[in-house]
């Protein structure tokens, strides 16, 4: 043990705080009058995959997604589409600290988990359980209604179909994305604390997708048959991350110096991964798949990139991972170039940079829900996505994705 590893608490002691913490006009650190309430009038009220989502906005994978405590406090300030923290099967990992930089653009490593995978479960579900409570002591509308509870969670796993198959992640996978009794035990926990807790709508399933997230340069049939295990076997609404590199070395290196970035890609970020014509031959294959298996397939937009790292993080780490506004164009534009060649039918989600400055171009555009990550690790911290919200309610005519997508290079 390490004096750096993490340790969560326990679900009954996190509904303990939370409830002291309410009864003093906040939430972890949230005051009450900041926190994201609800009306059936509001105008960004959206659907994904059939769901209601309150608003269309959410919280990517990452360290935000990781502990009870930060995915309620994401949801209590606007998050809606709550991707939960990567998880695979070697949950022992040795990390490098500090692992990620977010002074501007963000610099991260790449591990980055640092629960074991039974507390990665049980912190997912003391959250699901808490947020649903916490509907009611809100007053929110419809806390108790049949129409669904205005929000999603997604698993987000990988990283090979070995690990993901093995035991361990079949445990994780099968609490979260079956009809278990694990969500019922979690609720019965937290009963005895409040009557809030007692009898909840439970969902049939604590998560309603996959997000699947693959290595950078993971070979193209690696990722199809993840894809499959999840679309034919589990029969999961299920979601591919893309990389920015399908843009191709040249546009995206033109494209970083052009605004200033000043990064190194190295030539092996390209050389392992898809290429475009690829991709869109998997997507197609996987799309058909999806059909058959009578299930959703989605895409998101965008895995980070490999860059070399120059003093953004600890000198052993010789590749860092770029994350947040850099990639926001490269995001954008890969969105453009998917549209154009797919066509309008597969849903595109989105995570690269989005801020108060561009959220409602990039919802407008169609790229949604809209995650936020690094904006999220940057002073005001989760009051950032109320910021998103504001903009989005005040958002006039959006323009297109591909006006946009031209916008972001000038």
């Amino acid at each position: 043990m390490r004096d750096d590893d993490l340790f969560p608490a326990a679900p009954e002691t996190l509904a303990r705080w939370l409830l002291a913490d309410l009864e003093r006009g906040q939430a972890f650190g949230i005051p009450a009058q900041l926190f994201f309430r609800p009306d059936p009038s509001d105008p960004f009220r959206t659907t994904h995959r059939g769901i209601a989502l309150e608003t269309p906005l959410g919280a990517a994978a990452g360290p935000h997604t990781q502990m009870a405590q930060n995915i309620v406090t994401a949801w209590l300030c606007g998050a809606r589409y709550i991707e939960l923290k990567t998880v695979q099967a070697n949950d022992r990992l040795t990390l490098t600290k500090p692992c990620i930089n977010a002074l501007d653009e963000g610099y991260n490593c790449e591990w980055s988990q640092e629960l074991r995978l039974a507390e990665s479960r049980e912190q997912y579900l003391a959250a699901l359980v808490l947020i649903l409570g916490l509907r009611r002591l809100l007053g929110h509308p419809g806390a108790d209604a049949e129409g669904g509870p205005g929000f999603a969670f997604d698993v987000s796993v990988g990283y090979d179909l070995q690990g993901i198959t093995g035991s361990p992640m079949r445990r994780f996978l099968d609490a979260l994305t079956t009809p278990s009794d694990d969500l019922a035990e979690m609720a019965a926990r937290l009963a005895p604390l409040n009557p809030a807790f007692r009898d909840l709508p439970l969902p049939e399933r604590a998560a309603t997708g996959v997000t699947i997230s693959t290595m950078h340069g993971c070979p193209p049939e690696q990722t199809a048959a993840i894809a499959r295990h999840f679309l034919a076997q589990r029969r999961l609404d299920t979601t591919i991350k893309l990389n920015p590199t399908l843009l191709g070395p040249e546009f995206v290196r033109t494209t970083l110096d052009s605004l200033g970035y000043g990064v190194e890609i190295p030539d092996s970020a390209f050389a392992g991964d898809l290429g475009f014509d690829q991709a869109l031959e998997l997507i197609g294959s996987l799309a058909r798949e999806a059909r058959d298996a009578g299930v959703r397939l989605g895409l998101k937009l965008t895995n980070t990139l490999e860059v070399f790292n120059r003093g953004a993080l600890p000198g052993a780490e010789a590749k860092a991972y770029l994350s947040g506004r850099a990639l926001h164009p490269l995001a954008v534009n890969l969105a453009a170039k998917l549209r154009a060649a797919l066509g309008p039918g597969l849903p595109i989600s989105f995570c690269a940079g989005v801020d108060a400055l561009n959220a409602a171009a990039t919802v407008g555009a169609g790229l949604s829900p809209a995650t936020l990550c690094t904006e999220l690790l940057k002073p005001g911290g989760y009051l950032r996505l109320r910021q998103c919200l504001e903009a989005l309610r005040e958002a006039g005519t959006p323009p297109t994705l591909d006006e946009y997508a031209a916008a972001t290079l000038a």
